[in-house]
C-alpha cells in the first residue's frame, strides 16, 4: 500500500488533506480514485490508514479509515557521517541507508575527498539528496524521512560524539581491532545510538584517523578486503540491525 508523509496540521477530527508534490503523484502517477486506501504517517510517526474522500484542485481530502501501531522503526539509531563520494554513489548511499533503517547521514569533508563543493553546491546538494531520502522512506514504509545533514567538518563531527553509546569509524589499515570484537563489547540498552564513520573514495586520512580516536572513536577493520565507500555504510547498518535490532513485527 502506498505511504505518504504529511505534517501534524494536515491532520485534523478525523481527515488528512492531501497536498504540494504529492496530490499530482497519487492522481496522474498512482491514478487512485475516491473511494481507493493508503497509508499516511505524520510527524509524529502516527501512521493511518485513509481513503480519498474527494479531489480538489489542489488538495485531496481523506477519510482516517484507522490508526496504526508504529513498527518501522527501530530501537537502534544509526548517524552515518560519510566522508563525501562523488554525487552518484552519495546518492545510491542514501537511498540504500534509509531502506536499512539510518536515522541521519552528515555528508563530511575530509582531507581526501575528491569532490569539493561551495556554500550554494552544498544548499542545492542537500536539498536533493533529503528529496531521496523521502523517496526511499515512503518506499520502504518507514515512520520518518531521515534527516540528511548539513555539509559538515571533522573538527564539528567531533562535537557530537558525546551524543553517542558507540563511534566506530572505519579504517583499511587498522590491523588488530575488528568490527565483530568492539560490537560484543556494547551492552543492551532499550535505545541505542550509534555514529559509523566512513571515508570518501581516498580514505581517511591518518591524521584524521588519530584525532577522532582521541575524541572517543573506535578504530576498526572490516576484514581482509578492502571495499569501496558506497559498500562500507550498507554492511555496518545490516550487521548492526542483525545485532542489536528488536523485532516487534
Amino acid at each position: 500500500m502506498p505511504k505518504f508523509f504529511v505534517d501534524n496540521e494536515q491532520v485534523d477530527n478525523g481527515k488528512v488533506v492531501i497536498i504540494g508534490n504529492d496530490v499530482n503523484h497519487i492522481k496522474n502517477v498512482l491514478r487512485m480514485k475516491v473511494g481507493d486506501t493508503f497509508n499516511v504517517c505524520d510527524n509524529n510517526s502516527n501512521n493511518y490508514i485513509v481513503q480519498i474522500n474527494r479531489f480538489e484542485k489542489e488538495e485531496i481530502i481523506c477519510d482516517i479509515l484507522q490508526e496504526c501501531s508504529n513498527t518501522a522503526e527501530s530501537n537502534v539509531k544509526v548517524h552515518i557521517y560519510q566522508g563525501l563520494p562523488k554525487a552518484d554513489k552519495m546518492e545510491l548511499i542514501i537511498q540504500k541507508s534509509v531502506e536499512l533503517g539510518v536515522e541521519k547521514i552528515t555528508p563530511v569533508e575530509m582531507k581526501r575527498c575528491v569532490v569539493k563543493l561551495d556554500s550554494k553546491d552544498k544548499i542545492k546538494k542537500i536539498d536533493r539528496w533529503q528529496k531521496i531520502a523521502e523517496v526511499a522512506a515512503k518506499q520502504s514504509g518507514r515512520d520518518i524521512i531521515p534527516e540528511i545533514c548539513s555539509v559538515k567538518n571533522i573538527k564539528e563531527i567531533i562535537d557530537e560524539f558525546e551524543e553517542y553509546d558507540l563511534i566506530i569509524l572505519c579504517y583499511e589499515n587498522e590491523k588488530n581491532t575488528f568490527l565483530k570484537d568492539v560490537l560484543k563489547t556494547v551492552a543492551q540498552k532499550d535505545l541505542l545510538k550509534i555514529a559509523v564513520i566512513i571515508g570518501p573514495e581516498g580514505g581517511i586520512d591518518i591524521s584524521e584517523v588519530e584525532i577522532m580516536e582521541n575524541n572517543g572513536a573506535k578504530v576498526v577493520s572490516l576484514g581482509s578486503r578492502i571495499l569501496r565507500t558506497e559498500t562500507v555504510g550498507l554492511s555496518l547498518l545490516s550487521i548492526i540491525m542483525y545485532e542489536f535490532e528488536r523485532n516487534e513485527i
